[in-house]
């Protein structure tokens, strides 16, 4: 039923900005909170951020500052714009809706290395 299409990621410089994508299908846009999700290699999956249903946001300490998540209801896409990257933030990078929780998608891969 839901499917979950995650693109933009790239291999980057420290510093460098990265914006992923991620197209939904299905019931999990509009009433539900949607978040990314990364698994760096050898690492548990762990949550980034996420925005719900009227806009509010939550961010990781980690990424506050930098990372900037935001929603296009009307296009069922979610955003993550990725700011003053860093070599930790190097992850395969996910989206999903928490609280109703879909089949996960292949994710997209982020790179920051020099």
């Amino acid at each position: 039923q839901v499917q979950l299409v995650e693109s933009g990621g790239y291999l980057v410089q420290p510093g460098g900005s990265l914006r992923l994508s991620c197209a939904a299908s299905g019931s999990i846009f509009s009433h539900n909170t949607m978040a990314w999700y990364r698994q760096a290699p050898g690492k548990q999956r762990e949550l980034v951020a996420t925005i719900g249903s009227s806009g509010n946001t939550y961010y990781i300490d980690s990424v506050k500052g930098r990372f900037t998540i935001s929603r296009d209801n009307a296009k069922n896409t979610l955003y993550l714009q990725m700011n003053s990257l860093k070599v930790e933030d190097t992850a395969v990078y996910y989206c999903n809706a928490p609280y109703h929780m879909g089949l996960w998608g292949q994710g997209t891969q982020v790179i920051v290395s020099s």
